[in-house]
């Protein structure tokens, strides 16, 4: 029996808005109070550990390589025309890369606590403005601050499948 849950259709989804990473690092502070209060439950189709490990890994990609090459040129303009968009308004549920098994990369099996650690030093690496060393596939060299919300706006997405 396939369990896997259509994300878009997912009612009990937090919607959540950072402004900035320490509003994340705070939201990162409650996940883990709820985990070890046993009151965290994942609505969607990862654990905590994967989704937070996930979001730890593309934030890591750009500081040790990325794990896919480029789409072609047409994907990435028609990709940099949403980006602005996306930046401002957030990012679609449900979105999978193309040939890739489990639609993406970097969902560890974690357990809570040590994924909310993983993803606040990736975090700090970003707060602290250490220079990406690998720009995105999908958009090309951004600003330091569009790469900042960028993942602001991954991590509204995945952390709000996290209910507590």
């Amino acid at each position: 029996m396939n369990t896997t849950v259509d994300t878009s259709k997912v009612a009990e989804r937090r919607s959540l808005r950072f402004e900035s990473i320490d509003d994340g690092l705070a939201e990162l502070d409650r996940i883990a109070e709820a985990d070890k209060q046993g009151n965290l439950r994942a609505v969607g189709n990862w654990t905590p550990g994967e989704v937070m490990s996930h979001l730890a890994a593309w934030i890591e990609y750009a500081y040790e390589g990325f794990p896919l090459k480029p789409p072609p040129f047409f994907i990435r303009w028609m990709l940099r025309l949403r980006l602005k968009k996306m930046l401002e308004q957030g990012m679609p549920t449900g979105v999978k890369i193309p040939g890739v098994k489990e639609g993406t990369y970097g969902m560890e099996k974690m357990d809570t606590q040590a994924a909310v650690e993983r993803l606040k030093q990736a975090w700090q690496r970003l707060k602290n403005r250490e220079e990406v060393k690998h720009h995105s596939p999908a958009f090309g060299k951004l600003s330091h601050d569009d790469w900042i919300r960028l993942n602001l706006r991954h991590a509204e997405l995945h952390l709000g499948f996290l209910v507590y």
